[in-house]
């Protein structure tokens, strides 16, 4: 599905609501100190905010929160005649960058690692590199140092250059992949694990992935019956409501859980490359399926603090309104 690069909002269109704007850039900023306090306390064992509230440490950690918020706050001041609209606009473009980088790094690891396991499996590895590298390609912190990373790293580049989100190319290789597996098994009798590794694998990314850019195209599902007979000025209050203690309470909530330490349930598989237990005979990607709930986290809390400023703006009925879909009741 392409990015429908929508119309940039005018830079003064609509009445500047900087306290607003303080609240959802303030969030922005204690994630990217949260996310960097994380790599630091993971990576190099530097303390963390809960730490210095226990007397152990973190001085760095809280000196770098409150760093960030001042920028967010300073930010704000001197951006004063900055509409909800058009942060709202920006804020969704990096979004999309970041899901354009998550969608290309699946595709392009997924095949890498797909034809690695095929060829470890049948032993087609060794007509291509030498013994010690042989070896090395059976080790997931090997494949997913020297292959995956170097792919991801590439995916950001890519997605510079790109303006499709990859939904639709990333649905056809699932279900290509689906049709290869029925076809491997019942005309040809084989099937390896790495086919079904590779299915779930991408299945998970484009659920986790397409749901941040969903919540922008009003396609989630909503149970509230109400909702529909509401103005659009109810409307804006709900989803602005909504959007910051519903939303990204859950969004937090599962990157402090998940990432809340070196043996957190994200953490732990991350560092540790973990694979599943088919071990060799399948693909290397499971330590990433737990990265794709961090990354869900991350992409659906940038989302909201987007969907929280236009919802202020629907509320304070300011110009330059969305026109979508009508809402399914």
């Amino acid at each position: 599905m392409a990015d429908a690069e929508q119309p940039v909002v005018l830079r003064k269109y609509g009445t500047p609501a900087p306290l607003v704007r303080i609240i959802g850039w303030t969030v922005l900023a204690c994630l990217a100190a949260f996310l960097i306090n994380n790599i630091l306390n993971v990576g190099f064992g530097y303390a963390r905010v809960m730490d210095f509230i226990q007397g152990q440490g973190g001085a760095l950690a809280v000196g770098m929160y409150a760093a960030f918020i001042a920028c967010a706050v300073i930010f704000v001041l001197m951006t004063k005649d900055v509409a909800l609209r058009w942060d709202a606009d920006r804020i969704h473009r990096f979004n999309l960058y970041i899901i354009r980088v998550c969608f290309w790094s699946v595709l392009l690891v997924g095949i890498a690692d797909s034809l690695i396991a095929i060829l470890r499996v049948e032993k087609g590895l060794d007509f291509f590199f030498s013994e010690d590298t042989v070896r090395s390609l059976g080790l997931s912190r090997y494949v997913g140092s020297y292959v995956h990373l170097p792919l991801i790293g590439l995916s950001f580049i890519i997605a510079l250059f790109t303006r499709t989100l990859g939904f639709t190319w990333l649905t056809l290789m699932i279900v290509a992949s689906e049709l290869l597996i029925v076809i491997s098994r019942f005309v040809f009798s084989y099937e390896q694990a790495l086919m079904g590794d590779l299915v779930r694998y991408w299945y998970a990314a484009l659920f986790l992935f397409a749901s941040a850019y969903t919540l922008y195209e009003e396609g989630h599902v909503r149970v509230d019956v109400l909702y529909a007979g509401f103005t659009d000025r109810t409307r804006g209050f709900v989803n602005a409501f909504g959007s910051l203690f519903l939303g990204a309470a859950t969004a937090w909530v599962i990157l402090y859980i998940g990432l809340n330490g070196k043996q957190s349930i994200i953490n732990a598989p991350l560092m540790n490359f973990e694979i599943t237990q088919t071990g060799g005979v399948g693909m290397f990607v499971k330590y990433q399926m737990a990265g794709f709930l961090g990354m869900f986290a991350i992409t659906m809390l940038i989302q909201f603090v987007s969907y929280f400023f236009e919802a202020v703006a629907d509320y304070r009925s300011e110009p330059g309104k969305r026109e979508l879909a009508p809402v399914a009741h």
